[in-house]
């Protein structure tokens, strides 16, 4: 019998890999305003595999055996339910005579193509007009991505309890009001593109840096992101509008990031700092497909953040050492960010770089400017390396022992405290 902890493991690695799709898939069958039932399936799904493989062992293939398990458990659910005939299957199966054409529609839905296809097409539905932009968000995050209530809270600097009231008014809404959330055409699919590509974001910097769990980095999210990502850039189009230079640009960021996972954390899985990172381990497949992106990219004429973020990430991508890195260049590249995007985290990065550039005294005066980080771990953490630097150990003690008193993870808290340690 294999252990409970394996199993628990196993089960949550396929909840965040697998159970967006899924929802998507039922979704599309049962319609948005029935979100719940499809959520419903899958957690059943899910509940079902930790109890079997408790008793069974786990199958050879876990991810077919999800997919089985849930078709089958939607076929129960149709045959069970007698309002399904009177107010479902009138409008999503229409022209299906018997329950063997069911079953195979059904079926046909859970093939890996359509999954895909099925879990983007519901993240451009989800962003209706009637719904507010932040909600649209939250949706997609949860429903799509499979992210929980905290992780989303932290993605979006709210309160968990605020999201999880939102997410509940958002399905009430829907219900209520019978807002058919449809994937749209032509310009209204150019429209809801900017809100698809921000989710997609989240979801990859949740995996990049974990805002909610002692793991540092989960490569799972992080690779549910590129793979959504690399979807809409490989099929471009004919839509007015429809940014394709955005989504490359996008492409090039996360490729970039996702180039420096195998350097981030030692074999005690603990952080390691930018400048301590071995640039032999940056993955150069990803790199170049980082680069492939980012020429794309170039093709519109519109510059947006991602476009900046991707540059500042080559100027990394592109030095051999920490100390050859072009900061100044990605001062100035934040400084643009800044004015068309601007914010505390925007501002502080900026102060960074600049303090990397001109020296801690700079670096130190130009952090000192930022607003609204003060309970900020990163925030205190910078000061205490621009005051050591600049032979000030007192200052710089006092704020890493703030920067400890803010931080959440435990990885991050050693960090912080080998810092307090060689002072």
């Amino acid at each position: 019998m294999p252990e409970q902890k394996q199993v628990h493991q196993l089960v949550d690695h396929l909840f965040r890999r697998e159970a967006g799709k899924m929802v998507a898939v039922l979704t599309k069958l049962f319609g948005l305003p029935n979100i719940e039932l499809a959520e419903d399936i899958v957690q059943e799904t899910l509940l079902t595999a930790f109890q079997t493989w408790k008793l069974k062992g786990i199958p050879d293939h876990p991810q077919s055996w999800l997919y089985l398990v849930a078709k089958n458990k939607t076929l129960t659910w149709l045959k069970r339910e007698q309002h399904f005939q009177k107010n479902i299957a009138p409008n999503l199966i229409g022209g299906l005579e018997n329950q063997d054409a069911a079953s195979q529609s059904i079926a046909d839905l859970f093939l890996e193509n359509e999954i895909e296809d099925a879990q983007l097409r519901m993240m451009f539905a989800c962003c209706h007009p009637a719904i507010a932009a932040d909600t649209q968000l939250m949706l997609m995050l949860k429903t799509l991505c499979g992210l929980h209530t905290s992780e989303i809270a932290a993605a979006l600097l709210s309160q968990e309890d605020t999201i999880a009231k939102r997410l509940y008014r958002a399905k009430e809404k829907i219900k209520q009001e019978g807002i058919n959330l449809e994937v749209p055409v032509s310009a209204a699919l150019a429209e809801r593109l900017d809100a698809v590509l921000k989710a997609i974001y989240l979801l990859f910097n949740e995996g990049y840096k974990s805002t909610s769990t002692e793991t540092v980095i989960r490569t799972d999210l992080s690779e549910e992101a590129l793979r959504l990502g690399a979807i809409l850039a490989a099929r471009p189009l004919a839509v007015e509008g429809y940014n394709m230079s955005k989504i490359n640009a996008l492409m090039a960021l996360m490729c970039f990031h996702a180039a420096r996972f195998e350097s981030r954390l030692d074999a005690e899985g603990q952080i390691i700092l930018l400048e301590n990172q071995d640039r032999a381990l940056w993955s150069p497949f990803l790199t170049r497909q980082a680069y492939f992106y980012f020429k794309a990219s170039a093709s519109g004429n519109e510059v947006s953040e991602y476009h900046i973020e991707a540059a500042i990430a080559s100027y990394h991508a592109n030095a051999p050492t920490f100390e050859a890195t072009n900061w100044k260049a990605i001062y100035y590249c934040y400084n643009f960010l800044f004015s068309i995007k601007p914010s505390p985290i925007v501002a502080f990065n900026r102060a960074i770089a600049w303090g990397c550039a001109k020296g801690p005294k700079a670096g130190l005066e130009a952090l000192l400017d930022v607003e609204g980080l003060d309970k900020n771990h990163l925030y205190h953490t910078a000061l205490g390396d621009f005051y050591r630097k600049d032979n000030q150990p007192d200052k710089a003690k006092r704020a890493y022992e703030l920067a400890l008193k803010f931080a959440y993870l435990a990885a991050e808290k050693k960090v912080i405290g080998d810092k307090l340690g060689v002072l």
